[in-house]
């Protein structure tokens, strides 16, 4: 059996079958206990994210640290790559899926976040948080904790390593003609060089990259568009008519129906935004803070900006542009990273550089942010805190991915986020009324203003 044919038949039962309706559930059963907290306290989220406060509390990073390094896995390879693979492989309908699921999980989001602060640990002055520590002391159960960290391992050297270096790897030989084995080569040399520091120097890094690269590739992107902005209105009316036919919508020569849709576009979005994955929430964990509600609502902005502007906005460079379906020389369709620069490339000049450069900026990034999640996570497990050999065979994997095939990264990806976020669901559907109880007690302290919301 082919592997490519294997793997992708797993990842559309694993979310198909197992993980849509609970994903969804939760997000939904959150939302209503939180009272639409993620839609009523929504520039709240924005203001703390971006204003100037006073950083109080134990931690390791600033609240913005935490932002950027949440986004330097959420903003990046899956919000310009992989939205050319999620039109290819679920159609312009997908979006539209991505949309529903991010509103719907910002509150799992929230969850996450706040109870990644209440339960993190202080271990040789280091700090110690995510969903396995908040499995372990709110639910007090090892095999869900364990699961997580075994499978949060899995992820961050698949879907934090491979897809990066691999989109890298692509990007740098479509513009340079540089072969795959040398940008591999460099990737893992800068990638140790970044790493070899801990979290603090991740946070810096992150807190500078993530902002420049950002505003480099929007302000691109919203020029070609605002420049065909006569697309603008069909292409979000085809994204809508797409996500309910229930018949395949043609994208270039492939067709998905509205399941395909639906699968691709919340596997994707998820993968993409982190949210209900848990390991975002590694990442506020060190944030200092004495206020875990505080830093929770900090984190809903990471999944408006990585679905709601970035990935937005590359579906409508692309649908605007008119790209999608066209071939290379050798007959097969271009996709991930190659096609957002054929859409720059049409209006930019050497825009398909732009998209080069912010696509080995973002890779870098997340690949950084992951590096910190795999060390969390193999502490966890292993009760080790010597990070070395794990760093060196993290680095091997980013060489690796660097000559890996598109089509094997996407779904092995999709494939362990899911079975990582199966365990976070689990955890913060139990632990909701911490949840609530901390939210409570933050809003009835600080916004008097709002004492009637969360009571009865």
């Amino acid at each position: 059996m082919n592997i490519v044919y294997f793997l992708e038949k797993i990842d559309f039962y694993l979310w198909n079958i197992f993980l849509i309706y609970p994903l969804i559930f939760v997000g939904l059963y959150l939302t209503i206990k939180l009272k639409g907290l993620q839609f009523r306290y929504f520039f709240l989220s924005l203001k703390l994210a971006f204003s100037k406060h006073k950083d109080e509390g134990v931690g390791e990073i600033s609240h913005f640290g935490a932002l950027m390094t949440s986004l330097a896995g959420t903003i990046g390879i899956g919000s310009i790559a992989g939205m050319a693979t999620t039109i290819l492989a679920g159609g312009y309908g997908s979006i539209f899926w991505m949309w529903i699921v991010s509103l719907i999980l910002m509150a799992a989001r929230y969850s996450e976040a706040i109870l990644a602060v209440k339960y993190r640990q202080i271990k040789n002055n280091k700090i110690a948080g995510g969903p396995m520590y908040y499995i372990k002391h709110g639910l007090n159960s090892n095999i869900l904790s364990y699961g997580f960290a075994i499978f949060g391992i899995l992820a961050s050297f698949c879907g934090g390593n491979l897809i990066q270096s691999q989109t890298i790897s692509d990007s740098v030989h479509e513009l340079f003609n540089i072969p795959h084995v040398i940008t591999g080569l460099l990737i893992s040399f800068f990638a140790f060089i970044s790493i070899i520091k801990g979290i603090k120097n991740l946070g810096k890094i992150n807190s500078y990259l993530v902002p420049i690269m950002a505003i480099l590739y929007l302000s691109g992107a919203i020029y070609i568009i605002a420049i065909n902005y006569q697309m603008i209105i069909p292409s979000f009316f085809l994204i809508f008519k797409s996500a309910f036919n229930t018949k395949a919508m043609a994208v270039g020569s492939f067709g998905a129906g509205i399941m395909s849709a639906i699968q691709i576009g919340v596997a994707r979005g998820i993968a993409s935004n982190e949210a209900g994955l848990g390991t975002a929430a590694i990442a506020s964990s060190a944030a200092k803070t004495n206020e875990p509600a505080k830093q929770a609502l900090i984190s809903i902005s990471s999944v408006f900006l990585s679905t709601f502007v970035v990935c937005t906005i590359t579906v409508l460079l692309l649908m605007c542009t008119n790209v999608v379906g066209i071939k290379d020389l050798s007959g097969n369709f271009i996709n991930g990273a190659p096609l957002v620069m054929k859409a720059f490339s049409k209006h930019i000049i050497y825009g398909n550089y732009i998209v080069g450069i912010c696509v080995i900026l973002f890779g870098f990034t997340t690949i950084l942010g992951y590096a910190y999640y795999v060390e969390k996570c193999f502490e966890y497990v292993f009760k080790n805190q010597k990070f070395f050999m794990l760093r060196i065979v993290f680095v091997l994997v980013s060489f690796l991915g660097a000559m890996l095939s598109i089509k094997v990264v996407w779904p092995l990806a999709d494939i362990f986020n899911g079975l990582m976020a199966i365990f976070n669901i689990i955890a913060i559907f139990l632990l909701s009324k911490v949840v609530l109880d901390e939210t409570k007690s933050y809003f009835l302290l600080k916004h008097t203003k709002d004492k009637s919301l969360f009571q009865k």
